[in-house]
């Protein structure tokens, strides 16, 4: 019996050894394809964002141009809101893109560290913020017209400021993943 016991722990012990280099093999490859996967997320999250940050960069003088016009218009009562927007270019929206964070959120997102994983849910819910924003000007835009009082340009503007504030808040944001 006690030579059974110890055949069977000698060819035990190989086999368990075995098993746990190929456990630890597969460990640090795995670990090393999602430190690829991250590296390579982080590089393509970058462009997006960077685009972005141009894009909110590029549009914004635009919707200053905007406001400058309601300000100017605001005391005449001749002119409707369509107007005024049609002679500064329209409202003039940046588009923020997170086509990759959505993608890392919705598989691997435990690779990335909480300082980042709070900055890009920091992004996505001002995005989410700008989205409401712009849905409730569009929709006070299209209901007012040819509305020509000062009231509704008034309101419109601080609508504007709004907007812009939250973009601004975006690309801060933004800035802090670009600068890592």
């Amino acid at each position: 019996m006690k030579n059974y016991f110890k055949d069977f722990i000698k060819n035990i012990i190989p086999v368990l050894l075995g098993v746990l280099i190929a456990l630890w093999i597969n460990n640090w490859n795995e670990t090393k394809k999602d430190k690829e996967y991250i590296n390579n997320f982080y590089s393509s999250l970058k462009k997006e964002l960077g685009d972005t940050s141009k894009e909110i960069t590029v549009r914004t003088p635009y919707q200053k141009i905007l406001l400058d016009s309601l300000e100017f218009y605001s005391n005449n009562e001749t002119i409707a809101l369509l107007d005024v927007i049609e002679k500064a270019g329209g409202i003039n929206g940046p588009l923020i893109k997170l086509n990759y964070w959505n993608a890392l959120s919705n598989s691997k997102i435990e690779l990335i560290k909480y300082n980042k994983l709070s900055i890009l849910a920091d992004i996505e819910e001002g995005n989410e913020l700008l989205k409401y924003k712009r849905n409730k000007l569009v929709d006070f835009v299209y209901s007012n017209l040819t509305e020509t009082g000062k009231k509704e340009k008034v309101i419109l503007k601080i609508m504007m400021e709004e907007l812009i504030r939250t973009q601004i808040e975006i690309q801060k944001d933004i800035q802090k993943i670009l600068n890592e």
